[in-house]
């Protein structure tokens, strides 16, 4: 990050940047930034070592054997299934790194136990007996055809890393062998996954280890990011009670048999990612593919809310997210109970990503720092503000309420910024009245 950002307590900063403070009242352009983009290191069976990959949605659903091995509907992609529900675009990352599978014609392109379902079969071309017809098979799924007269001309693929110097020969087929996984995934790997993930730009970020120690290693990121760098996103834990907005503490189990217990993160990721700015996960039903645990009783649910758990229910015999809020459970005069809702989080962090990247995209080193130029800069943030207000994620706007003014340098810029989020309904009182 070469700008400065975060919140600020003295006007003291010496980095270039937006410094931003969200109290309780008492990344260019003035459009609002798309939602969409989930963040996950997981452990795969096949797929690049130590980077980070960017899948998309459509392209999951596509090329899903291409990218990881497996087909859409198979078992092991029960979890990206979940967090595509929700996600458009998904910046993953390959916790375990292996050994890659290989035989004497070909080795794997990844490392991982998936590269020991592939098959070289080789055969004699029926047109040109001097030419050997080359086949890999993954499982029945033909993933690469060619037609050469020796190995030096086979082209290497999504899939195989063809070895230029071996001698053909006819086979029925000779699988590829000696993938592996890897050693248990360590702390050290999911930090190296935060190093690396921690120059992109998301919504949401998953965990799902239940490990105490890995998850407070991706709460602490969290805030730091949140709060030092000024980079605005959620994390969601599994049974983690950060007391802290950026953080969603899911409590649910999964059921599923050879699941890992905390599946539902995957879910709740691509959800809270893909919420929209003026919309609420709360009521939002579950369509996802695991077997979620909801035997709470009422007083349980009503104890989870207090206590800044996100929680599934079961109600007409579908599961629905009970109320869309994170972790935050100490209410200070800073930070009172508005911030505990996801809906208010998500229009507060797309305020400070927005006007972080207007500032420093079209302002920062570009314009004066007089009133032109400040008259400059709150046209931008009221405009921002303006289609926020007409999308209905905030009300009561008041441009002039807005003020830009010198700060204590010549460089710096002090702007006092009252917004009022808008909250989708949850509770119902009535009185019928009977005359």
């Amino acid at each position: 990050m070469s700008y400065g950002g975060g919140n600020y307590v003295l006007m003291n900063k010496v980095l270039p940047g937006s410094y931003i403070n969200f109290v309780s009242k008492s990344r260019a352009s003035v459009n609002m930034a798309d939602r969409g983009y989930a963040t996950m290191a997981m452990e795969l069976d096949w797929g690049p070592d130590g980077e980070i990959f960017t899948v998309e949605n459509g392209d999951f659903q596509k090329d899903s054997v291409k990218i990881f091995g497996y087909d859409y509907t198979h078992e092991k992609m029960k979890p990206l299934r979940d967090l595509f529900k929700g996600a458009k675009t998904a910046y993953l990352y390959k916790l375990n790194s292996g050994v890659k599978a290989k035989n004497d014609y070909a080795e794997a392109k990844y490392s991982g136990v998936r590269g020991n379902s592939i098959k070289i079969i080789i055969q004699q071309n029926v047109d040109e007996d001097s030419k050997f017809d080359v086949t890999a098979m993954l499982d029945d799924i033909k993933i690469d055809f060619q037609t050469v007269a020796k190995a030096s001309e086979l082209i290497d693929n999504d899939y195989i890393i063809y070895k230029k110097d071996a001698n053909l020969t006819k086979t029925a087929g000779v699988s590829l062998a000696g993938g592996t996984n890897g050693e248990a995934v360590t702390g050290a790997n999911h930090q190296s996954y935060l190093d690396a993930v921690e120059s992109y730009s998301f919504n949401t970020m998953g965990c799902t280890s239940l490990e105490k120690e890995v998850k407070d290693l991706y709460v602490q990121f969290t805030k730091r990011m949140r709060d030092e760098v000024g980079v605005k996103f959620q994390t969601v834990v599994y049974r983690n009670d950060a007391d802290y907005e950026g953080v969603i503490n899911v409590q649910n189990r999964v059921l599923d048999e050879g699941a890992l217990e905390s599946s539902a993160v995957f879910w709740v990721t691509g959800a809270e990612a893909g919420c929209n700015v003026n919309a609420s996960v709360s009521n939002k039903k579950y369509d996802g593919d695991y077997n979620i645990d909801t035997k709470f009783t009422q007083s349980q649910l009503e104890a989870g809310i207090k206590a800044g758990q996100f929680l599934f229910h079961r109600a007409d015999n579908e599961i629905y997210v009970l109320t869309d809020i994170n972790s935050l459970v100490s209410i200070t005069t800073e930070k009172n109970d508005d911030f505990q809702s996801n809906q208010v989080i998500r229009v507060l962090d797309q305020i400070g990503n927005d006007i972080a990247v207007l500032f420093n995209k079209k302002h920062n080193g570009k314009s004066r720092n007089n009133n032109s130029g400040r008259e400059a800069l709150w046209k931008d943030i009221v405009a921002h503000h303006q289609e926020l207000e007409r999308v209905e994620a905030i009300e009561n706007f008041d441009p002039k309420a807005v003020t830009v003014e010198k700060g204590p340098t010549k460089k710096s810029v002090i702007v006092t910024d009252p917004v009022t989020p808008v909250a989708c309904l949850e509770i119902l009182y009535m009185t019928v009245i009977v005359s």
